[in-house]
């Protein structure tokens, strides 16, 4: 089974690394009319028509240039403007959330390159000051690191976070169930598998465990891995995992979680298809956690 979520990450380009800091290579194919540019504006882009508005150099605004990489045979670049450009008009310019239910689709071709530029984009963003002196940054080596006058460097931040679904009960049987929650800000019926961020010195798998117990008071046994998938929302990595449950009571904190239930493979379908069960959209790794989990595919989505 092919998951959604698999299909943000496929067909990766070359980031071609070494050439970050290579004023002559980057003239040269900044110079090709072949090349393609993502504005970016903050951490905003503006779609076109249903499309990303890629552009050629000799179209592009002034403003930092991020070398993306190279992908079918030419190079790839973002150019980040100031955010008052899409502030003063919200409507045209998209947070990548905004675009997440079109990424996988042909329309919106490119979902690696696009995870790069915003994430490269949302680290400038907030990335200001150092935070061993102080002192004002300035990007190099294309957007890529951060240095400031006392010359300490600062690199883009990526944080691991674990997302599973638990289960209980004998693998494949009729009564087997797994665990899902829902936050109080979210619409009524809007279920979700748990997630956290991994703590310094913890393995992802302890991780696993402690988010759940800390959350619903479930205790986890076994966990194996699933896959991974990039969210740059604004700088995660989300770590997939399937965890054996080794006790059932739930006792919800409600600080991170509101709810949490158990649904065998029967309820979930019946409400699901009632639409009193609504599910992840199907481009994040949580709907394709619980789709592995249930066998299939499942009808809504949110």
């Amino acid at each position: 089974m092919t998951y959604q979520h698999e299909r943000l990450s496929a067909n990766p380009h070359d980031r071609s690394g070494a050439h970050r800091a290579d004023d002559a290579w980057l003239a040269e194919h900044w110079a090709d009319p072949r090349t393609r540019v993502l504005v970016v504006s903050g951490t905003r882009i503006r779609p076109v028509d249903g499309a990303l508005d890629w552009v050629a150099p000799s179209e592009a605004p002034d403003g930092l240039r991020v070398l993306l990489g190279e992908h079918d045979g030419h190079a790839w670049f973002a150019v980040i403007v100031d955010a008052e450009v899409s502030q003063a008009d919200q409507a045209e310019w998209t947070p990548l959330r905004g675009l997440l239910p079109f990424l996988a689709d042909d329309a919106l071709a490119g979902a690696p390159l696009v995870f790069h530029a915003l994430g490269l984009a949302e680290w400038l963003w907030v990335t200001r000051f150092c935070p061993r002196c102080g002192g004002p940054l300035s990007p190099r080596s294309s957007g890529h690191e951060l240095v400031c006058p006392e010359g300490h460097v600062q690199f883009p931040r990526t944080d691991p976070a674990v997302i599973m679904i638990v289960t209980s009960g004998e693998p494949g049987a009729e009564d087997e169930r797994c665990l899902l929650g829902r936050q109080a800000v979210w619409p009524e019926g809007r279920y979700s598998t748990l997630a956290g961020f991994c703590e310094p010195g913890e393995t992802l798998e302890d991780a696993v465990r402690r988010e759940v117990h800390e959350e619903s008071g479930v205790v986890v046994g076994d966990v194996e891995y699933f896959g991974n998938q990039p969210w740059p929302l604004p700088a995660s990595l989300m770590l997939g995992f399937v965890g054996r449950a080794v006790s059932t009571e739930i006792e919800v904190d409600h600080h991170e979680l509101d709810d949490a239930r158990w649904f065998t493979r029967t309820e979930m379908r019946e409400l699901a298809e009632a639409g009193t069960l609504v599910l992840p959209r199907g481009v994040s790794i949580s709907r394709s956690l619980v789709e592995h989990w249930y066998g299939g595919e499942l009808p809504g989505s949110w």
